[in-house]
C-alpha cells in the first residue's frame, strides 16, 4: 500500500513512525512546507521525502494522511478527494463552520473517502463504556459526564487562532458523547471563566469550562474541562444508569487523589499528556485507516459525524458569549448545510 503523509510535525511525525513500520505500507512519501524538515524525519525513518507538499500529490498514491495546519485541511481534504484517494485528516476538517459544511457536501457529492482523526473512539475505555451501554450492562441511561482537562495552557500565540476550548478541546467530547450513547445533541448551556493567563480573555476565550447537552430522549450530559490541571492530564467520561455506572479513565494513572483515609488508589504516575494517553488509540486509528485504504472496512469517522460535532461546539460558544440556552438546529440552519443529511452515529 502506498501511503503519502502531509505534515511532519508533533503528530504527523508519529503518524509517520507507525505508518513506516506497517507491513502492508510498501511506501510512505513525506511532504510538508518546509521540505528540509520532511527529508530530515524520511532519513531517520528510512522513507521516501518527497519535500514539498505538490510533490507528494505527484506521487502515485493509494492514501494520503493530512496532519498540516489547520487551515490548509479543507484545501487538502479536497484535493485528495479530487484525486480518487482515500484521506485521513486530523480534525477539523476546516477552520470555520461554513467550509465544514462545503467540505461535507463536497465530500458526499463526490461519494469521497474520508476519515476525520477522532481518537477517542480506538480508546479501550469508551469502546467498552459504549458496548455496556449497547448490552444493556449499564440500563436506562439517565446521566453521562464527559471531562477534558490539560495540565498547562498551549502557548499563548496559539490560542487566537485555535476556535476557542470548545471547539478545540471539547470537540472530542462533543463527537464522543454522540458516539457512546448514539443520539444527538438537541440543546447546549455553557459558560466559561477565566483563572488563569489574560490572553485566553484577550482571544475572547475562556480557560475553564462548563456545559449542560440535552439529547434528543431528554437525557442529560454534564462537561467540564479546564487548561490549568495540575495533577495531570485528565480525560474521563462516566455512564450512570439504571443498572450500573461504568467511567472511562479511572485506571491507575488517573490525576486523582483520594480524600479518604487509607485509600491510596490510583497510585500510579499521572498522565502527562494525551499522546501517551492515547498512544494505543492513535495507532488502533491508523491500523483502522489502512484498513478503509484497503477496502476492508468503511470510515471510522466521516466528515458528516465531525460536521455534527462541531454543530455542537458551535452551539456551546454561541451559547457562552450569549448567556442563553442554544439549540443545535438553530446552528445547522446557519450553517447552510443545502439538505445534506445527519449522519449516523451507530455503525
Amino acid at each position: 500500500m502506498r501511503i503519502g503523509l502531509l505534515g511532519v510535525g508533533r503528530i504527523g511525525a508519529t503518524h509517520a513512525r507507525l505508518l513506516a513500520s506497517h507491513p502492508e505500507v510498501t511506501e510512505l512519501v513525506l511532504g510538508d512546507v518546509m521540505p528540509e524538515r520532511a527529508r530530515d524525519v524520511a532519513e531517520h525513518l528510512g522513507v521516501r521525502a518527497a519535500g514539498p507538499i505538490d510533490e507528494v500529490f505527484a506521487t502515485p498514491l493509494d492514501g494520503i494522511v493530512i496532519a498540516t495546519p489547520t487551515a490548509t485541511h479543507a484545501d487538502l481534504i479536497e484535493r485528495g478527494v479530487d484525486a480518487g484517494l482515500t484521506v485521513f485528516c486530523e480534525k477539523p476538517v476546516a477552520a470555520d463552520l461554513a467550509r465544514t459544511v462545503e467540505i461535507a457536501e463536497r465530500v458526499a457529492a463526490a461519494d469521497g473517502r474520508v476519515q476525520v482523526g477522532f481518537q477517542r473512539r480506538f480508546d479501550a475505555g469508551y469502546r467498552a463504556a459504549r458496548e455496556a451501554l449497547r448490552s444493556g450492562a449499564v440500563g436506562t441511561l439517565h446521566r453521562l459526564h464527559l471531562l477534558t482537562a490539560d495540565p498547562a495552557p498551549p502557548p499563548a500565540e496559539y490560542i487566537p487562532l485555535s476556535g476557542g476550548i470548545f471547539r478545540d478541546c471539547h470537540i472530542h467530547d462533543f463527537d464522543i458523547a454522540r458516539w457512546l450513547t448514539g443520539q444527538e445533541v438537541v440543546e447546549v448551556y455553557a459558560t466559561g471563566a477565566n483563572r488563569g493567563a489574560g490572553f485566553f480573555a484577550e482571544a475572547n476565550d475562556i480557560d475553564t469550562s462548563a456545559a449542560i447537552l440535552t439529547f434528543a430522549d431528554g437525557t442529560l450530559a454534564t462537561l467540564q474541562g479546564s487548561r490549568y490541571n495540575g495533577g495531570g492530564y485528565d480525560v474521563r467520561a462516566e455512564l450512570a444508569g439504571t443498572e450500573s455506572t461504568f467511567v472511562v479513565g479511572l485506571d491507575d494513572r488517573a490525576p486523582l487523589r483520594s480524600a479518604e483515609p487509607d485509600v491510596s488508589y490510583p497510585s500510579g504516575e499521572p498522565w502527562p499528556d494525551f499522546w501517551q494517553r492515547f498512544g494505543a488509540s492513535y495507532t488502533a486509528e491508523m491500523n483502522a485507516f489502512l484498513d478503509y485504504a484497503a477496502g476492508r472496512r468503511g470510515s471510522a469517522c466521516t466528515v458528516a459525524e465531525a460536521l455534527e460535532a462541531l454543530y455542537i461546539a458551535e452551539a456551546a460558544d454561541r451559547s457562552r458569549r450569549e448567556r442563553r440556552p442554544v439549540r443545535v438546529e438553530e446552528i445547522r440552519a446557519s450553517g447552510s448545510a443545502n439538505g445534506l443529511e445527519r449522519s449516523a452515529v451507530l455503525a
